[in-house]
């Protein structure tokens, strides 16, 4: 039995299907400190652009982690664009903001200026409004949003041999926690049958974006958990992560994903922060909340972040050791107001 998702396709905005569908030569850019979600989008909007007859290409400020290789197509994503290439479209996939971009923006000023540009995002605090821009905060993942674009533009779903039910599907799994996380809605799991039936293998992308870690990322896991901390009657739990870490257990930056999905398990805790060591004067927090709880975007919009409700995240200007001072006191308050 075929998953028709027809009833869903009114969402996606016309004029950004009609323009991305008669587009020949497309960048895509997808946010720095890429994860499944940004990489799958990108990789699916590719084969979506070549569908209709025309190229693109990929780029990130960051050369994807290992854990992504498993992806088809992943090794052709650049940090930058070749001197000589020219682009009539730009596509941000998964930028919750424009900083997102990282190091590319800045050296590629002038080219992202000229181009027209389609935001593809599904984070609530993305500001975009271009007459192009699709921001979808009711969509778990980018590539939800993706995968209706495709299915929108007459793109089957099983295209390249599975390749972009494959991208796809990683980025909804990743974005779900293999849909354990709240955001997973009747939408996403029709998004996602239509993508387990287009030949995406669900149980594998699974297991390897969550069920498979190197000997080097279980150690550093267990020295960020050993340091774990609570306050507010348990209600707030922290931990830290350094530049020390990583380089005394031989892991990779792109190997403390999934840190703070862990920490958020402890039973009591409102809220969940990481905070990892960005470089000598700056920390990026990510911030998990409980159902019916914390706001995380609340919290972390006091420091210039953003994201959803449930998972979000800011830079500090402040090294990591003076970065708790700043941030717990107001995630104390906030987790003490809650009521149930």
């Amino acid at each position: 039995m075929t998953v028709a998702l027809d009833p869903w396709l009114g969402v996606v905005p016309g004029r950004l299907a009609d323009r991305l569908g008669g587009s020949s030569s497309v960048l895509v850019i997808s946010h720095e400190n890429p994860d499944a979600d940004t990489l799958g989008a990108a990789l699916a909007i590719r084969i979506i652009v070549a569908a209709a007859g025309g190229r693109a290409t990929l780029v990130c400020s960051d050369v994807p982690p290992p854990l992504y290789d498993f992806l088809p197509g992943i090794e052709d994503v650049r940090t930058d664009p070749a001197a000589d290439e020219t682009f009539d479209l730009a596509v941000l996939v998964d930028c919750g903001s424009l900083d997102r971009v990282g190091p590319v923006r800045e050296r590629h000023a002038a080219l992202l200026d000229r181009l027209p540009t389609a935001v593809i995002d599904h984070h609530a605090s993305n500001g975009a409004a271009g007459s192009l821009d699709w921001v979808d905060p009711a969509a778990a993942a980018t590539c939800e949003m993706v995968t209706l674009l495709a299915a929108r533009l007459g793109v089957s779903l099983a295209a390249q041999d599975g390749a972009l039910a494959t991208a796809l599907m990683a980025g909804i799994v990743m974005d779900t926690a293999t849909f354990a996380h709240p955001n997973a809605t009747p939408r996403t799991l029709a998004v996602s049958a239509a993508l387990v039936e287009a030949g995406a293998p669900l149980s594998d992308i699974s297991r390897r974006l969550y069920r498979t870690k190197p000997d080097a990322q279980l150690r550093l896991f267990g020295r960020v958990l050993d340091r774990l901390t609570a306050s507010a009657d348990g209600r707030v739990v922290s931990s830290t992560l350094t530049q020390a870490d990583l380089a005394e257990t031989g892991a990779l930056g792109a190997h403390s994903e999934g840190l703070i999905d862990l920490l958020s398990q402890a039973e009591t805790a409102e809220i969940a922060i990481l905070f990892k060591e960005a470089g000598p004067a700056t920390t990026r927090i990510s911030v998990r909340t409980k159902p019916g709880g914390v706001d995380a975007t609340v919290l972390t919009g006091a420091f210039g972040g953003g994201g959803h409700a449930r998972a979000a995240g800011a830079s500090l200007d402040v090294g990591v050791a003076d970065a708790p001072a700043k941030v717990l006191p107001e995630a104390e308050r906030l987790a003490l107001a809650v009521r149930r």
